[in-house]
């Protein structure tokens, strides 16, 4: 996870461990995503916390390579881990929570959506959108809580501002549905494909605002930095809170514009998830 305000803001979970987890099933939402939904009798020791709670997700690169893993993630246990060979090394990678059920057909379920960047059978996908392709109900993965970053004051009045590019769309969803219902506010949301255009559980306070991305070469998270911000220009006050995550130029941009209008810093939740190529 790259630079964020994690550290002022960040809800830790009262208890952090390494869980192995098993694949359960995987499908595919729409044209650029798809979900892998896991299970096993360590999901019991999973404490959900709605919005944005993120984990970090181990993925073995061969049989076994999970059991050589920390039980914990601080910076000595990293160190540790990244001794490890790269045949050996589980990839790592940080992703949120897209549902949670503590009765599935089997025991708890936990849901994971993925953004499919590239292909898996021609080879120019990332590690995680191909595991995420091509996973079978079985195999194993470990998962390390780390706690929610939505953080809003409870005595919060005012509006709400949420903006993200497609990475950040399960986390925002996350944060919508665990809004009071009496929340007022907009969330900007930029994807790919006309089809990844979802119905989100949201307040009726809460405007939810799509922005599909025209161009695909454009790099992604532009168009609902343009849009949130042009959308901010019509309105006198600005927001009470604001979160924003996805692409670092994104985040770096909208934050910049919000201390701008005069959002206090302090209410501003910021994460880069990633960082587009830059032509040379």
């Amino acid at each position: 996870m790259a630079r964020s305000s994690a550290a002022q803001l960040r809800v830790k979970p009262e208890k952090s461990e390494l869980l192995t987890l098993r694949v359960l099933r995987r499908r595919r939402l729409s044209p650029s995503f798809a979900r892998v939904t896991l299970g096993g009798s360590d999901l019991e020791r999973f404490t959900p916390l709605g919005r944005d709670q993120w984990f970090r997700l181990f993925l073995p690169v061969a049989e076994g390579t999970l059991t050589r893993l920390p039980n914990r993630l601080d910076t000595f246990a990293y160190l540790r881990y990244l001794a490890i060979a790269k045949t050996e090394r589980p990839v790592l990678r940080n992703y949120t929570v897209a549902g949670f059920r503590s009765a599935g057909e089997e025991g708890p379920e936990l849901d994971v959506d993925f953004v499919l960047h590239g292909s898996a059978a021609e080879g120019t996908a990332g590690p995680a959108a191909s595991w995420a392709e091509t996973c079978e109900p079985g195999d194993a993965v470990a998962i390390l809580d780390e706690g929610v970053l939505f953080a809003p004051p409870v005595d919060l009045s005012g509006t709400v501002v949420l903006v993200g590019d497609e990475t950040a769309l399960p986390a925002l969803a996350g944060i919508l549905s665990s809004l009071p219902v009496d929340a007022v506010g907009t969330a900007f949301v930029e994807v790919p494909d006309a089809g990844d255009v979802r119905t989100l559980t949201a307040p009726d306070g809460v405007d939810v605002r799509w922005v599909v991305r025209a161009d695909p070469r454009a790099v992604p998270g532009y168009a609902v930095l343009t849009a949130a911000i042009e959308a901010g220009g019509a309105v006198e006050v600005p927001p009470a809170y604001a979160w924003v995550a996805g692409e670092q130029s994104l985040v770096a941009a909208m934050r910049r514009h919000w201390v701008r209008v005069g959002v206090d810093k302090r209410m501003i939740s910021f994460t880069g998830y990633w960082r587009a190529a830059r032509p040379h």
